[in-house]
């Protein structure tokens, strides 16, 4: 006989989603899965539009990551063109990234995972949320708020809006930086490094306090993968480089460029989800893979910048090289604010910011794949454009996708080693939505709610439910 443990909905992450748990007549996890309700359909939608318009188009698909898509589209079309953009409009495409980045990471870290840090796992849910956060520390909510404003603003400034950016077309930037805006740029990106002179510390002290309390993040919630990210010199890369592919224990199986990319990934249907979950392909055998902030980590050497290079040799002394340990991706999210902020600096001070930003571009047809490193994890579009410049067909492969197999394994042991043989249903809530929160995974790219959401989880036996865990609204 098994019963089936359902949380409905999963809370503080970016889209609608429920987790089942079935066990066994032993009481042990038989199997375990995130549930993905949406249906998009984005697509199919892009069928017969004009090319030029898909970095407008696609920076819809999210309110949370639309800088990714827009940057991702204006590679594919670049790609497709045969066009390579000036220096100064590649750098001012970074600069809008680090803005993106900084926001996003920000959001993640303080607002979606906050309350888990601040508040601590084994909070009340009615506290452990975003205003609880603002009333246990509110100095550094404030603070945590300013440096995810700031991100937006410099996405903004470059990018002409906040939440869809419309600047990065095929050839180049729409406009060139003057003065003012090179000075506005510049005190938000140094006021941002300062924020997180504060913060990195704070939420580094909070994460690793919360592993003290609770060993079996470090001890059980382990999940070997193979892990993919784009390099560039012996970098890590955001915006530009190949992809490379390392396997558990490190070693570079594969390295290819993005347009490579549907000899390498293969996406497969699951039965009981609408997103499709994605594996690497290596000869005859397909394997699991993480992709994000972590496995960047794992397949790159170095960020390049001081402060984030400190940090990454912190993290590489606590949980290897590579790691596969699934809680300190927050830690790795952490780090790449640090770039982030570091990274903007750097371009601010580059000389060829201030050349020529577009060259012309005509589309005569063909297929252009693009790809950026999205907040969280590799990002691909590809395109097939006709001769009158129409997209006839479209493929995406978001970041969540990726991530599918090893969310999924985490749940498991998330419930394994937080759940069974207790009896506190607050565990079991707690401990498998931290798990989801690790991955920080944007459903509505993959086929969307903020604060506290109703929860409920069904115990059934053979169809009948004997049992209900609650959570009001």
């Amino acid at each position: 006989m098994t019963r089936t443990i359902r949380i409905d909905p999963v809370t503080r992450i970016e889209g609608h989603a429920k987790v089942f748990l079935e066990l066994d007549e032993d009481g042990e996890i038989a199997s375990a899965g995130l549930v993905v309700n949406e249906l998009r359909g984005f697509e199919r939608i892009l069928v017969g539009m004009a090319a030029e318009q898909m970095p407008l188009v696609t920076a819809r698909i999210c309110g949370v990551c639309p800088t990714a898509h827009h940057l991702a589209a204006t590679d594919a079309l670049e790609h497709a063109a045969g066009v390579t953009p000036p220096p100064a409009a590649k750098l001012l495409r970074e600069l809008m990234y680090m803005g993106h980045l900084i926001h996003s990471h920000t959001l993640s870290l303080f607002v979606l995972q906050g309350p888990d840090l601040i508040m601590g796992l084994d909070a009340d849910p009615a506290v452990r949320n975003i205003v609880g956060v603002v009333q246990a520390n509110p100095d550094a909510a404030k603070k945590a708020l300013r440096c995810r404003s700031l991100g937006q603003k410099i996405n903004e400034l470059v990018g002409g809006r906040g939440t869809h950016p419309v600047t990065s077309v095929a050839g180049g930037i729409t406009f060139e930086l003057d003065d003012s805006r090179h000075k506005m740029l510049s005190g938000w990106a140094d006021e941002t490094l300062a924020l997180l002179s504060e913060l990195v510390p704070l939420a580094k002290g909070l994460l690793l306090q919360q592993i003290e309390l609770h060993p079996a993040l470090m001890a059980d919630w382990i999940v070997p993968a193979w892990s993919l990210g784009t390099v560039k010199d012996g970098r890590i890369s955001m915006l530009d480089g190949p992809l490379r592919a390392v396997d558990e224990a490190g070693n570079t199986r594969l390295e290819f460029p993005a347009e490579a990319y549907d000899g390498h990934l293969e996406e497969s249907v699951i039965e009981w989800s609408y997103m499709k979950q994605v594996h690497i392909k290596d000869g005859d055998r397909h394997h699991e893979y993480r992709v994000g902030p972590m496995a960047r980590i794992n397949v790159g050497g170095t960020y390049g910048t001081p402060l984030a290079d400190a940090e990454l040799a912190t993290l590489r002394e606590l949980g290897g090289q590579p790691c596969h340990a699934v809680v300190l991706q927050t830690y790795s999210r952490l780090i790449e604010l640090l770039y982030a902020a570091e990274r903007a600096q750097e371009i601010l001070r580059d000389p060829a910011l201030g050349g020529p930003t577009r060259v012309p571009v005509q589309f005569t047809g063909g297929r252009g794949v693009g790809h950026v490193e999205a907040p969280r994890g590799t990002l691909i579009h590809d395109y097939e454009i006709d001769d009158q410049g129409l997209v006839r067909s479209a493929n995406l492969i978001v970041a969540t996708q990726q991530n599918y197999a090893s969310i999924n394994r985490v749940i498991a042991q998330a419930a394994a080693s937080h759940v069974l043989g207790k009896a506190d249903d607050a565990a079991l809530l707690n401990a498998v939505e931290f798990g989801i929160r690790c991955f920080d995974p944007c459903l509505s790219c993959a086929t969307h709610a903020l604060g506290e959401m109703p929860m409920e989880i069904a115990i059934t036996r053979d169809t009948q439910v004997v049992r209900r865990i609650t959570r009001a609204d």
